[in-house]
């Protein structure tokens, strides 16, 4: 495990034929077509090697099923199990694109449309798909080789690739998907070129093909070569080998949000006074930022800092950064207050702040601590201002695709399979959404999300889940796509259609 102490995202992309149409699993009789103009649930395949020979591997569609090929070249897509039947090997192309050979009867995967089987003996145009990555676009890249993590450094012009942790927004980088290639866009919107210079347009030298070995990826450039990381600091950019060993290889992880925190002092919580968190600090430094990792089935809260510890209750309440691993002591509850959070310790106390800015979880509700602390009861001092510092860029994909603006109207879609790039801006716990055109986000009279707002209008996030958050407009309704794909700003409940990846 690298040091940041997450796992390689785990790879789902959607296949697209010679038609420029994507591999889809039916839910009706676990049938497979390639009728689908876009990537959207039906059409995300997750590929799972097998433990024994990474050569083989297995496709799974969205319903969990296994896609499978008898001997007659018959496909199915509803084996709930691994069978010999359901093992394939992928045959990488110069430009990129996968032929997928059973390896039980050694024919080839292709055809359109409703017509698909498995029994070419040679590989055509018709038998060969072209990966689109289902991930979210926004991700922390890490050397294989290196056990490093690439970063914008915005001195040298470059991306390096030598940071232990991948902090702050430079650690972010975006995939951009563009006629079955990808760019890397860093934080700055900048395109990684493959003599390793930061370009503001793409092109033909910032195109790169992925290509999948060991459950690794490798960005194969225009001339055939591979990005890798070089010299001391790890310039990111292709080398001479024309076949990807392990320094070409990476991981893509999931980006975690890291926050900063104001008390109600107007200061900073902070460990650059040492080991005990305090709110003493007047400006942001990698010292005052904390890493949010959410649990998936408690929902609780752990907070880690730069060096790689986390917050930890200690003994009469005190908060310190000294553990080295995850404990019930170092979980935390997050109360989401509008424009504020409270946190809730192991010990069931709300963290409160004292006078001289020292963290303590000993309050028994907002705004109620024991008379014996040194400091007046009023109900800001349990509250903190949160602010997301690592998604300048945002980009939100919620359940059934993307959220772009309508062609034709002003206002969002979210179900699209490709993404509009907004811009957030943090303003006192709250937050202004601005779209590609300057304008803002704003929720009219009838609950629509709009985007072409001359003046900017509040929302606040809620960091609920691993990875997705929900939107509150400022009448505390949550954003939500509807059944048509409309963003809509009209939920009275958190529900699966208001969470958010981002």
């Amino acid at each position: 495990m690298p040091a940041n102490g997450n796992r390689p995202l785990k790879l789902q992309f959607g296949l697209i034929n010679h038609e420029g149409r994507y591999l889809t699993a039916e839910a009706f009789g676990f049938k497979v077509n390639a009728s689908a103009p876009s990537l959207k649930k039906k059409q995300k395949w997750t590929l799972e090697q097998d433990s024994q020979d990474t050569q083989v591997v297995f496709l799974r569609s969205h319903l969990g099923r296994y896609l499978a090929s008898d001997k007659d070249g018959k496909v199915t897509c509803e084996a709930d199990g691994q069978n010999s039947d359901c093992r394939f090997l992928i045959v990488a192309q110069s430009d990129g694109r996968w032929a997928l050979q059973s390896e039980q009867h050694l024919r080839f995967f292709g055809g359109s449309r409703d017509y698909l089987s498995c029994f070419a003996q040679l590989i055509t145009d018709a038998e060969l798909w072209a990966v689109h990555l289902a991930l979210h676009p926004q991700a922390n890249l890490l050397s294989v080789a290196r056990k490093r993590y690439a970063h914008l450094s915005m001195e040298d012009g470059e991306i390096a690739v030598d940071m232990n942790i991948p902090w702050g927004v430079a650690a972010l980088l975006t995939l951009v998907y563009l006629d079955g290639k990808y760019c890397l866009k860093t934080c700055d919107s900048r395109f990684l070129s493959n003599d390793g210079k930061l370009l503001t347009q793409s092109g033909r030298a910032t195109a790169y093909t992925l290509e999948l070995k060991c459950g690794k990826l490798a960005f194969k450039d225009c001339e055939g070569k591979y990005l890798s990381p070089m010299g001391p600091t790890g310039t990111l950019r292709s080398g001479r080998c024309s076949k990807p060993g392990k320094d070409e290889l990476f991981d893509l992880e999931e980006s975690h949000p890291q926050v900063v925190l104001m008390a109600a002092n107007g200061r900073y919580v902070s460990i650059r006074q040492g080991v005990s968190l305090a709110a003493n600090q007047e400006d942001e430094t990698d010292m005052e930022t904390f890493q949010m990792e959410i649990d998936k089935d408690t929902k609780k809260c752990t907070f880690r800092t730069s060096q790689g510890n986390y917050w930890d209750l200690v003994a009469h309440g005190g908060i310190q950064s000294t553990a080295t691993e995850v404990s019930a002591n170092s979980m935390f509850s997050v109360e989401w207050l509008g424009h504020k959070v409270a946190l809730k310790a192991n010990n069931g106390k709300y963290i409160c702040t004292k006078k001289n800015g020292q963290l303590l979880a000993v309050s028994d509700s907002i705004g109620k601590r024991p008379f014996s602390l040194s400091f007046s009861s009023t109900p800001e001092d349990e509250q903190l201002t949160l602010k997301l510092i690592n998604r300048p860029m945002l980009i939100l994909r919620g359940e059934n695709g993307f959220i772009c603006h309508h062609k034709n109207s002003n206002t969002l879609d979210g179900s699209r399979s490709v993404y509009d790039i907004f811009t957030l801006l943090f303003s006192n716990g709250a937050y202004h959404i601005k779209g590609v055109d300057g304008r803002f986000w704003y929720v009219n009279s009838a609950g629509l999300v709009c985007s072409d707002g001359e003046v900017p209008e509040e929302f606040t996030l809620e960091l609920l889940e691993p990875g997705r958050l929900a939107i509150r407009g400022k009448n505390g309704k949550y954003l939500r796509g509807d059944q048509g794909g409309t963003l809509k700003g009209d939920g009275l409940s958190l529900s699966s259609s208001a969470l958010w990846e981002y």
